[in-house]
């Protein structure tokens, strides 16, 4: 396979997409075998936490979150049956989740003292201010609040303090973080979208389910209006999903399966394309 050749600094985008996000470690996969190689990295949700890892640089990232991927839990990432359900909503009055299962995730595979200055790569954390309802982009100060607030997807997760800032998930206005990546200085963008292209949730059958169904519906649209905006300023090479699997975002029983047809799609596509200057190369909705 032939390197593609991007414009440097060349920005990583990766979006959310909850148990979706296995497809991220088979198109990292695909990149790098191209010779695409990450010089800042952006993430939102499960984004933002596999972009943490691949911006360690500790070893091999990727090998690392191939690892991290092919033995995540639901109860992990969601502790608790349905009555546990039951009774944190009814002490929280927000929430269905608490976060210690995320902030364990963090601690084991990233470090729960680990600081954006300890990373390789420069990383942007993309949350929602809620006194806003603005995205909001951490870059400084240790990794595990923002990270915690990038997922704290509304209904699922409680909100996070953080520096005086009541914080929500980034996918409600920043789902695929394009805008913050140019703003870290990216001048070409590689998008990781595991909500687009053709990943629709199966039908609800939990109230957890109808929550994360309602919170990916809402992101669909901010990728198709922001690709050609960012498009129009430097090259953005957005991956094409692989055949539409109609699985719940909270169901982490085919993270493998993912991953491996996220690759077989990307590899195709990469072996095909050519970057020549601004534009949208793909696109949010295509499927390959």
């Amino acid at each position: 396979m032939g390197e593609l050749v991007l414009p440097r600094p060349v920005g990583f985008v990766l979006g959310g997409g909850g148990s979706l996000g296995a497809m991220q470690v088979g198109m990292l996969r695909a990149l790098t075998e191209s010779g695409v190689t990450p010089d800042l990295v952006a993430g939102t949700s499960v984004g933002s936490l596999n972009g943490a890892v691949l911006a360690l640089g500790e070893g091999d990232p990727l090998a690392r979150l191939e690892r991290i991927w092919a033995h995540m839990t639901k109860h992990e990432a969601f502790p608790g049956g349905v009555l546990s359900q039951v009774r944190t909503l009814r002490h929280s009055k927000t929430n269905l989740f608490p976060n210690t299962g995320l902030a364990a995730i963090v601690a084991e595979h990233v470090g729960a003292d680990t600081a954006f200055d300890d990373l390789a790569l420069p990383l942007g954390v993309v949350t929602t201010d809620v006194d806003t309802a603005e995205p909001l982009l951490l870059r400084s100060g240790p990794l595990l609040s923002p990270l915690l607030a990038s997922c704290a997807i509304p209904g699922i997760f409680p909100p996070v303090q953080h520096d005086g800032r009541l914080l929500y998930d980034g996918g409600l206005v920043a789902n695929v973080p394009m805008r913050q990546a140019l703003s870290m200085g990216a001048k070409s963008l590689v998008v990781l979208d595991c909500a687009f292209p053709g990943k629709l949730p199966s039908a609800p059958k939990t109230f957890a389910e109808v929550m994360m169904f309602t919170a990916m519906i809402s992101m669909r649209n901010q990728a198709v209006l922001e690709a050609p905006v960012a498009a129009a300023e430097v090259p953005v090479l957005y991956l094409p999903g692989p055949a539409p699997i109609r699985l719940s975002p909270l169901d982490f029983t085919r993270t493998d399966e993912l991953s491996a047809a996220a690759h077989e799609t990307a590899s195709a596509y990469l072996a095909g394309v050519s970057v020549d200057g601004a534009g949208l190369y793909g696109g949010p909705g295509l499927v390959a």
